[in-house]
Parts: C-alpha cells; sequence; structure tokens
C-alpha cells in the first residue's frame, strides 16, 4: 500500500510549529504585562532570537494580528454560546463568561478591542454583537419574562450594554480590581444598562442560581 502525497504541500517541521506556538504564548504574557512590548522582548520570553521570528512573522504587527484574531473568535465563540431563556440572565451570564475568558490576560483584550487592530477585531466580535442584540430584543417583547427596557432602540442598547462591560474591563485593569469583583460589577454594570436599579440587579444575582453558584471567574489566557 502506498500513501499518496500532496505535490509541492510540506507540513511544517516540528520545531518550526513548536517555535510559531511559543511567540504566540510569549506574546501574551509580554504583551499583557506592556502593550509597546518589542518583538525583541517578546522573542527573548520564548526563549529564542530575533532572527527566526522573522521566518514566522514579517513584523510585530503582524504576530499581533494573528495573535489578536484568533484570541478575540475564541471568546466571540464562548460568549455566543452562553444561553438562557429569561433575557436579563442571559445578560449577566454573558458578562460573568466574558471575565473567565478574559481576566488573564486585561490589558491585551484592551488592546484589542481599542488598538490599531479594531477592524479585525470587529469582524470577529459580529456574532457576540448580534446575540446581544437578539437577547435584548427578546427582553423587550411584550410578556417577557425579566424585561429588558425598552426606551432605548435595542441595536443601541446593545452598543451600551457592550461598552458599559469594557468600561469595567478598563476599571479593573487600572485599578487591579480581583476577578470575582470584576465579575460582579460587570454583571452589575450590564444590568443596570439593561434597566435594572441597583437593588434589582443584585437580588437577581444574588437569587439566581446561575449567576450565584456559577464558579468563580478562572483566569484563561487568549489561546490560539
Amino acid at each position: 500500500m502506498t500513501t499518496s502525497t500532496t505535490p509541492g504541500i510540506r507540513a511544517p517541521r516540528r520545531d518550526a510549529a513548536e517555535n510559531r506556538a511559543a511567540l504566540l504564548a510569549a506574546a501574551r504574557i509580554v504583551l499583557n504585562r506592556d502593550a509597546d512590548a518589542s518583538l525583541d522582548a517578546i522573542a527573548a520570553e520564548a526563549g529564542l532570537t530575533r532572527q527566526p521570528v522573522y521566518g514566522h512573522f514579517a513584523n510585530r504587527d503582524a504576530l499581533l494580528v494573528e495573535l489578536v484574531e484568533r484570541g478575540t473568535s475564541r471568546v466571540a465563540a464562548a460568549l455566543v454560546a452562553v444561553d438562557h431563556p429569561q433575557p436579563l440572565v442571559r445578560l449577566a451570564l454573558i458578562a460573568s463568561r466574558m471575565w473567565q475568558e478574559v481576566d488573564a490576560v486585561r490589558v491585551m483584550t484592551l488592546f484589542a478591542v481599542r488598538g490599531p487592530f479594531q477592524d479585525q477585531v470587529a469582524q470577529r466580535l459580529r456574532p457576540v454583537r448580534r446575540h446581544l442584540a437578539e437577547t435584548v430584543r427578546a427582553g423587550t417583547r411584550p410578556g417577557a419574562q425579566c424585561a429588558v427596557r425598552s426606551d432605548v432602540p435595542p441595536d443601541t442598547l446593545a452598543r451600551l450594554i457592550e461598552g458599559a462591560a469594557i468600561a469595567v474591563l478598563d476599571e479593573a485593569r487600572r485599578t487591579g480590581m480581583p476577578a470575582a469583583s470584576a465579575r460582579r460589577l460587570s454583571m452589575l454594570a450590564v444590568l443596570g444598562m439593561a434597566g435594572l436599579d441597583a437593588g434589582a440587579a443584585n437580588r437577581l444575582i444574588d437569587e439566581t442560581p446561575e449567576l450565584r453558584l456559577e464558579p468563580a471567574a478562572t483566569p484563561q489566557e487568549l489561546r490560539p
């Protein structure tokens, strides 16, 4: 029996694939400490000299684009998977899940959503934004359980809810807020923007098993 191969196409050498993975992993670590870190600093963290870097990435921006796109796609998939029949609970769960995904890479996450690659990030966040908008619309329908405010157009409200979650991320990064506190504050900010007062938002979190009992945010990297 013979094994056929596609002419002209070779699998990457194992050491090359490992070097690429090491560079991406190092970039996550270094850039989360310093968003302006150089390619030399990233290569050093990966245990490589600068020269091998150019075998994988033409420049620093090329490395950043791949890191941001892969990480954003992974986070987006996790958030779109969040579901609950009550729209307000679903919004709070999305905020909570966000913290599970980005707590360990707060600086890199803010760089992704506010940095020079916003267009690439926006493309990969489209499913999340559709999910948010659909959740808001579901919560404004007549008779909806856990109703969402209806005095703001749904698409606008969905963007404001996203902005509220990002604002908490920014504050948590600036102050070094513990993950559990940031997780709860993110849920409160999202619920407040959706129309609940502070008392109602806190009660919803405390009295909803999916929110109260969900494991505390576990730091995870934006793995490629």
